[in-house]
């Protein structure tokens, strides 16, 4: 089959479109439409938007847009585990079985030990603790006054701590509530990332970030996130949010009180 970018390349010359067009038309930018004509992917976030934007161009162009995207997929991905298992049922019926089987001959050797047994062997051990505690605590009695000195002294730490936790509780009740999300993102590899706020205005472009290279503080009511993978840092009004590794594009809604994670079809496309 020819290339996947001469055969869209080719298709839009014969129509005399420019690429601007087509930018307009599908709201792909320009770059990234060079980029899939010249088959760089590397500049490209992500292969989930490659193969998003492989499918608009050649929709846009009226060519078939399904065989394309399979022909990238059977060049450039690799296969996922659940299309490996529908290649080869056989195996991993073989694998689930010897796994119940093992598990049965592990099982049959032995028993475990009877419930009586173990609440026998718990009470054994409370009794001993408590034995030892009024054993310690009569050795105290019979060392005269010096044992009451300590517990005339130490209940004022604890009415120490109690007032400053109430005293924080105070100042965690008077503290407003915020009502703007600030979102701080360090990126701690190659990372692209695109960022809408709740009124639809695009605050980061689609940019492609790299290790070290600072990405503005941004900030609204709320925000929607798209990354291209997972090689970043996020901190939304100075609290951390955990982001797991990823090399697929996720996506997060951003408010004052931290970030959700959104599915596939609520990320915004940059």
């Amino acid at each position: 089959m020819p290339e996947i970018g001469s055969t869209l390349r080719e298709a839009r010359m014969r129509a005399r479109i420019d690429i601007t067009e087509v930018e307009q038309a599908t709201k792909i930018r320009a770059k990234y439409l060079r980029a899939i004509e010249n088959e760089e992917w590397q500049l490209l976030p992500g292969s989930t938007f490659v193969k998003s934007f492989i499918r608009e161009y050649a929709d846009y162009l009226g060519i078939d847009s399904r065989s394309l995207v399979e022909e990238y997929k059977l060049r450039y991905e690799r296969p996922s585990e659940s299309e490996l298992r529908a290649v080869s049922p056989g195996l991993s019926r073989d694998r689930r079985g010897g796994s119940r089987g093992g598990g049965r001959g592990l099982g049959g050797g032995g028993g475990s030990a009877p419930r009586w047994l173990i609440t026998l062997g718990l009470l054994a051990i409370i009794a001993a603790a408590l034995y030892l505690v009024g054993s310690l605590g009569g050795d105290d009695d019979g060392d005269g006054g010096s044992a009451t000195t300590p517990a005339q002294t130490q209940p004022a730490q604890p009415r120490r701590q109690g007032r400053q936790r109430r005293a924080q509780r105070r100042r965690q009740r008077r503290a407003p509530a915020p009502t703007q999300a600030g979102l701080r993102l360090t990126a701690t590899d190659t990372v692209y990332v695109c960022l809408f706020d709740q009124d639809g205005n695009r605050l980061i472009p689609g940019t492609i970030y790299t290790a070290g290279e600072p990405i503005p503080l941004q900030r609204a009511r709320s925000m929607r996130l798209t990354l291209g993978n997972g090689n970043v840092q996020m901190r939304v009004n100075g609290r951390a949010v955990a982001v797991e590794p990823s090399s697929d594009p996720i996506g997060f809604a951003i408010t004052p009180q931290g970030a959700t994670p959104l599915g596939e079809n609520e990320r915004p496309v940059c």
